[in-house]
């Protein structure tokens, strides 16, 4: 890992329009320029790509997230589609966020099993390998019949939180489903553990039920995957204020803030949010409590161990 600025030769680095600024931050981080290619539109709209740099027999990586708009999902199938037929030796399709990954199952009749579906579409176009970063559900890898790494954002947010001298910190997972990662974010962090119990009568509706745990005169840090509405955490902030916690922290690897949750977060008593920048946000999307920390660096190592056939779990041991 010391070496890391150090030039590596037979890859290359790909992305599309759903996140340049991060390609061009993993690309720094290894010291290489990112490949040529040409990500348009027709006039109509349809996606067109070609690559403008030769990759046959390299090892190529494609960096692209799957939020929407759905022409981020095409731009990553026909990079794929086009990697392949320009002989690249091997396609790693690098996800900072996996998207439709909340439609993991049949939870009521005639539903689509959307995660399951974008697997399907992204082995099919020829990718050899996937690398994510803090899936919705970590059994997601098993919807892909192709070897997956996953990623954690969790080292990025320990460093950004042990230089804050939180006081008697105890970290709260949002929901039960939150659970197993908060408990990592504890340990790292020699925190205590609550948990809420939450109810969600509507999609996209959050009804806080109660607190499991001690948060009182304690400073919280909500942990999740991802924030989309802002409706579980700023349920979750003002039913710790209410219980007596200190000051209440936010995190999550992914920023999607559908509808009003800038509003909402603003306006919930949260000292801070942290997330990552593996989804771009526009500055619509950017408030003053807001903090986005870098994973370049952390994606990088992964992209570097990978073409080096080295263990990337080492990256969280």
């Amino acid at each position: 890992m010391d070496g890391l600025a150090v030039p590596v030769h037979g890859f290359r680095i790909l992305t599309g329009n759903a996140n340049r600024p991060l390609a061009e931050s993993i690309a720094k981080s290894l010291d290489v320029e990112l490949c040529k290619a040409t990500v348009s539109r027709f006039a109509d709209g349809e996606v067109f790509v070609r690559l403008d740099e030769n990759v046959r027999g390299a090892d190529v990586f494609i960096v692209q997230p799957t939020n929407t708009p759905a022409e981020n999902i095409m731009e990553l199938l026909l990079l794929i589609d086009a990697a392949r037929r320009a002989s690249a030796a091997r396609i790693t399709c690098v996800m900072p966020y996996y998207g439709y990954a909340r439609q993991d199952r049949k939870d009521q009749p005639r539903v689509a099993i959307g995660a399951k579906l974008m697997a399907n579409m992204i082995a099919r176009a020829g990718a050899d390998r996937i690398l994510g970063l803090d899936f919705h559900f970590h059994q997601l890898q098993g919807f892909f019949d192709i070897p997956v790494d996953h990623l954690y954002a969790a080292p990025v947010f320990t460093a950004h939180y042990r230089k804050k001298g939180l006081v008697d910190p105890v970290v709260v997972a949002p929901d039960v489903g939150s659970a197993k990662m908060a408990r990592g974010f504890a340990k790292r962090l020699n925190a205590s553990l609550a948990i809420i119990d939450k109810r969600r009568p509507t999609a996209n509706v959050a009804e806080v039920v109660n607190v499991v745990g001690e948060v009182e005169g304690k400073d919280c840090l909500l942990a999740d995957d991802m924030i989309d509405t802002a409706g579980t955490v700023s349920e979750a902030a003002k039913a710790l204020k209410d219980l007596g916690a200190r000051n209440i922290y936010v995190c999550a690897s992914h920023a999607l803030l559908s509808g009003p949750a800038v509003e909402r977060l603003s306006k919930a008593p949260i000292e801070e949010v942290a997330v990552t920048d593996s989804i771009q946000l526009p500055e619509s999307k950017r408030f003053d409590k807001l903090a986005v920390l870098g994973i370049g660096e952390l994606m990088a190592k992964a992209i570097r161990f990978t073409h080096s056939d080295q263990s990337v779990s080492s990256l969280f041991e």
